[in-house]
């Protein structure tokens, strides 16, 4: 017998010796696993998961979707070249078409389907070739039961409607995984060495929230205030008033400033695009 399968059988016999049965709810099921985790019965990142999908199990998709003000969409009579834009700034992978509002999501669009269509552009562009069909649920349907669909269906993302049938907002499989797994990093996330403004061409910059404002104006030369904030990311919390959320973005100093990671608590990430300098009106003096 394996040295696994025998803490797997200690863990049993303790939930029979404390339990004439099954335990008689969740927080007491939690309470031994905890208790696992601290015999080393279970290890922390095994504990973590399934406490996870035990809290998924009690969550409705309103708690987790992504807002309707929130969602990055592509308009149906967009330019190829327009969308193309979209998806690189984005980062995302699937996109809601829209018709006229918000309310008219008519498919959904695939980073991968757009990028093939650019490998033939010779073929005129038609959107609605491209879309794929668009799964619409209610806010109240449970998370566990969204993940089971998602697999069945091979899924990624639905749209969610209010009790009006309006569009409450969407949300993705991988907002439900990372409920149970935790934070899951993409091509915005950092090691803690690497640097913490990147690059991405002369207009476009990624930038860790806790960048201190002095680099920031190295970098940048420009001269934001370091009085009430040592960080980045303060500083821009301050400027939008609340704490904002995954897709929130501000116009300040020159920049165009969207939150591309974020928690209930802090900042992680900001994208800044540089925006194009103002047009200053010329006045023109009579000289009669």
């Amino acid at each position: 017998m394996s040295a696994q399968d025998n803490k797997l059988k200690k863990l049993f016999k303790r939930f029979e010796l404390r339990f004439t049965g099954s335990p008689a709810d969740r927080d007491e099921l939690v309470d031994i696993l905890r208790k696992s985790e601290q015999s080393k019965l279970l290890d922390n990142d095994a504990l973590r998961m399934i406490e996870g999908a035990i809290h998924v199990a009690e969550l409705q998709v309103r708690d987790v979707m992504i807002p309707r003000v929130q969602m990055t969409v592509i308009h149906e009579d967009a330019e190829p070249e327009e969308i193309l834009s979209t998806v690189i700034e984005s980062g995302h992978s699937r996109f809601p078409v829209i018709g006229d509002t918000t309310d008219e999501i008519i498919g959904i669009l695939l980073a991968k389907d757009l990028l093939n269509y650019f490998a033939s552009p010779e073929d005129e562009f038609d959107i609605k070739d491209l879309m794929r069909i668009a799964t619409f649920i209610p806010e109240s349907k449970r998370l566990n039961m969204l993940l089971r669909e998602f697999r069945l269906n091979r899924n990624h993302m639905a749209i969610v409607i209010d009790e009006y049938s309006g569009v409450a907002g969407l949300i993705t499989i991988e907002d439900v995984i990372e409920e149970i797994v935790g934070e899951i990093e993409d091509e915005h996330d950092y090691d803690d060495d690497d640097e913490t403004i990147r690059p991405h061409d002369n207009e476009r910059f990624t930038v860790q929230a806790l960048t201190s404002i002095e680099d920031f104006n190295k970098y940048f030369d420009t001269d934001f205030s370091d009085e009430e904030y040592d960080t980045i990311g303060g500083y821009i919390i301050n400027a939008f008033g609340h704490m904002p959320k995954r897709g929130e973005s501000i116009d300040i100093e020159g920049f165009n400033v969207k939150v591309i990671r974020s928690d209930k608590r802090r900042v992680h990430v900001l994208l800044f695009n540089r925006l194009p300098p103002k047009k200053e009106s010329i006045e023109t003096e009579n000289t009669d």
